[in-house]
């Protein structure tokens, strides 16, 4: 009896997504080991312009634009120098703990994603302060004034309750009219803000999304229970697509709300014995979707793949069969 309660509370804990028949499986086009990325963590990608640009959650007053021509990428460095951090509502032991492990491995802003406007303004999501870094391409970087109310909800909902589990993905679209922040785990989520009148705000609740419970993980990964995530989110032709690291997918969403509509797979070629980390967790952390396909990023962190590979790396995935927009 206690099994079977067991049971029944993990089914009432995990996504629906648990009972989706196996997904389409993306097909690797290339892969791009990345240099330059001194402190390496690879951990946002977005494409400005004519060219992918990457952040580092390690380094707190840098981006790089990649240089492609090659199949090896070149890092080329952008500096800019962040102002004093705004102070959002997260608990004072929450924080304490941020900057200790800043101190400790680097980054004391922790910046976990980037996405680009229609002007080309670069976008910093810092985890450890949940706050959002815009950086032009032509003048001082500044921070944008979040609603607190934004952060208060995300807790009030079960998100940013917890270290190394706060806002881990950013985007925004063209017109620089709303910016969705996705929650890591524990509980995962998307929360929402728009830019009225040069003013961001909570429209209706900044809140669109909370989900816990655990999946199964791959097999390569020693097939165990893990917390559902967010690495990244990414936003394409009025749709947004959520980089979910430890089941290896990526997921199509409602903008308005959240809702999951597809899915498709990277499992295959992201776990190759060639490819694979000594670790039990995924490591993709970076997501930009276009039309003819998807980069992702992998922060690799100081891990060593099975082939010897020690810099972050970028995928190139093709488009599904039919496009990002096919239907089931």
């Amino acid at each position: 009896m206690r099994r079977l309660a067991g049971a029944l509370l993990l089914a009432a804990m995990t996504p629906v997504l648990a009972d989706m028949p196996p997904l389409e499986e993306l097909k690797l086009v290339s892969e791009h080991p990345v240099d330059g990325m001194d402190a390496g963590n690879l951990s946002g990608l977005a494409w400005c312009g004519d060219a992918l640009w990457a952040v580092s959650d390690r380094e707190d007053d840098r981006l790089y634009r990649l240089d492609s021509s090659a199949t090896v990428w070149q890092a080329e460095a952008e500096r800019f120098v962040a102002p004093p951090a705004p102070s959002m509502p997260l608990p004072w032991g929450l924080r304490m703990r941020t900057w200790m492990a800043g101190l400790v491995r680097g980054g004391h802003l922790d910046f976990e994603g980037i996405a680009c406007d229609a002007r080309g303004d670069r976008y910093l999501v810092s985890e450890a302060r949940a706050a959002v870094l815009q950086v032009p391409p032509a003048a001082d970087a500044q921070w944008l004034n979040l609603p607190e109310g934004m952060v208060r909800q995300a807790r009030a909902s079960g998100m940013l309750l917890n270290f190394n589990a706060l806002f881990e993905g950013i985007a925004i679209d063209p017109a620089g009219e709303r910016l969705w922040l996705a929650a890591e785990k524990e509980r995962r989520g998307l929360v929402i803000v728009h830019n009225r009148n040069n003013a961001w705000r909570c429209e209706g609740g900044c809140v669109l999304l909370n989900e816990g419970g655990e999946e199964i993980s791959p097999e390569a990964l020693g097939g165990r229970s893990a917390p559902v995530d967010f690495s990244d989110v990414a936003f394409f032709e009025e749709k947004l697509y959520t980089l979910e690291r430890q089941a290896h997918r990526i997921c199509r969403r409602t903008p308005a709300n959240g809702e999951v509509e597809r899915c498709w797979s990277f499992v295959a070629e992201a776990l190759t014995d060639a490819r694979r980390y000594p670790v039990h967790y995924g490591m993709a952390e970076a997501l930009s979707v276009d039309a003819q396909g998807a980069w992702i990023g992998v922060d690799n962190g100081s891990q060593t793949r099975s082939d010897g590979e020690k810099r972050p790396i970028v995928w190139r995935f093709a488009a599904p069969a039919g496009g990002w927009g096919a239907v089931q």
